[in-house]
């Protein structure tokens, strides 16, 4: 069947006779006229609709349809450049394909965030949940965009895996056992050779193991898919489902990463911008003012590089009552972030970090104290992208696992990355949502994924 989208309708600004399938946002029904606002989904911009007895026989009917009625529309698009909008549509056809009543809980009005979370299933037909899943989708779009143009390999990496990257106690237990009758070995403990993998295995929380695997043979390398942690934080930007950007780099140094992080940050936001400009407009008016100028003002922004040592000098010498004193063997606090990006005006990439508070797989710099880590912080959201030069030495990086009570065993087949032509190679992970909300401006990370799974939440 014939149909016009209305984001090419807008696009082109055409006069002439178009079809039209959507959902009624608005009816405004005068005696002699009325206005039908239809959203087919397409964009976030709604096509107004005018509706006349002499134009229509079913006027009456018409005028009653209530929002969240799907209907088809046939008529002519008519130009006005005068008007508000750009352009409208005369109807000559009006027909309902599906009612809807009128406790219909997505009403033309505002709602509350905690409201349309208890209706996850609906909230995508209001206008920011319309703009917000339609920026992530250009969003996800620019990311395989950057990597492929630039040569890179998308691995598809497991979901279901027995390597302990983060930590087993941050991950899910996969299991086909009976819970009421879990079979015990002679140590008292769950003999997992009798479940449906012969070992213990696990949701995973990173493919970077796997994705190291692929780098040294493929020299560039990412994965882009869901990850899991079983956190039990409620804060605004954690969530046990998300989507993870995982990028291996064979060949490449701290600074290299560097250089690749600020490239396709850059690269995502331009073209976001340039592909869900409409969104990005509303979101610069609804969600957070001047969002579009922060987001343009970062393309032309210097990305300032300090160390973790300089950045707590730095912190310490500031005339300001801190609520968590900064030290050089600690993490830094999110009002730190907000500092720096604001003392510096910009990006800010944290390096070398303390060792004692990084992971495993990290290089070790030539101080013994510190590692070759990197974080980005951005203004208005901090940490963005956290990263690392991976240890190639496998002596070091055994020491290094020994330190931590990292057991070799299961991760065997990780450790022929180093025995087998392995170089200086380095990494880096970016929290997809975490991306949305600094493209957004969207505060709570439950209103940038479709259905959050967070603590005590695993609706739909």
């Amino acid at each position: 069947m014939k149909r016009d989208k209305i984001k090419k309708i807008f696009e082109e600004k055409k006069a002439g006779k178009v079809v039209v399938y959507g959902w009624v946002r608005t009816n405004r029904a005068q005696s002699q006229f009325g206005f039908l606002n239809i959203n087919d989904g397409s964009t976030i911009l709604n096509l107004q609709v005018v509706y006349e007895p002499a134009n229509i026989d079913n006027f009456e009917e018409v005028s009653k349809f209530r929002v969240g009625m799907s209907v088809m529309v046939e008529g002519e698009i008519v130009l006005t450049p005068e008007a508000k909008q750009p352009l409208e549509m005369k109807a000559t056809k009006v027909v309902m394909l599906g009612d809807c009543p009128e406790d219909y809980p997505i009403q033309p009005k505002r709602h509350t965030l905690e409201f349309l979370r208890d209706n996850a299933h609906l909230r995508a037909r209001t206008n920011m949940f319309n703009a917000v899943f339609r920026i992530r989708s250009v969003a996800a779009m620019a990311v395989h965009s950057y990597f492929q143009s630039n040569g890179y390999l998308y691995v598809h990496t497991p979901l279901i895996t027995c390597a302990d990257c983060e930590g087993s106690d941050q991950m899910f237990k996969v299991t086909t056992f009976d819970m009421n009758n879990l079979p015990y070995g002679d140590d008292k403990k769950v003999d997992f050779s009798k479940d449906l993998f012969g070992k213990q295995s696990f949701i995973t929380g990173s493919g970077q193991l796997q994705g190291e695997t692929f780098a040294m043979a493929f020299s560039d390398i990412y994965t882009f898919g869901p990850t899991f942690r079983t956190e039990n934080s409620n804060t605004k930007t954690h969530a046990n489902e998300f989507w993870m950007i995982e990028p291996e780099m064979a060949f490449c140094d701290l600074e290299g990463l560097m250089d690749i992080e600020e490239e396709m940050l850059k690269y995502v936001v331009k073209y976001v911008l340039d592909n869900a400009s409409d969104e990005i407009n509303f979101c610069s008016q609804f969600i957070e003012k001047g969002l579009r100028e922060r987001l343009e003002k970062l393309l032309t922004s210097k990305f300032t590089r300090i160390s973790h040592h300089d950045v707590v000098d730095l912190l310490l010498k500031q005339n300001i009552k801190w609520e968590f004193k900064p030290s050089y063997l600690d993490d830094i606090a999110k009002e730190h972030e907000k500092f720096l990006t604001e003392h510096f005006n910009g990006p800010v990439f944290v390096t070398n970090w303390p060792k004692d508070i990084k992971a495993w797989y990290m290089k070790v710099n030539p101080d013994n104290k510190t590692v070759a880590a990197v974080d980005l912080l951005v203004p208005g959201s901090g940490e963005l992208m956290g990263g690392s030069q991976r240890e190639e030495y496998l002596d070091v990086l055994l020491n290094r696992m020994k330190e931590l009570n990292v057991d070799p065993e299961p991760i065997e087949w990780y450790l022929d990355t180093r025995r087998y032509g392995g170089n200086i190679h380095s990494g880096f992970g970016m929290g997809f949502e975490r991306l949305i909300m600094y493209l957004t401006g969207v505060e709570n990370i439950r209103d940038v994924i479709p259905y959050p799974r967070t603590p005590k939440n695993c609706e739909y």
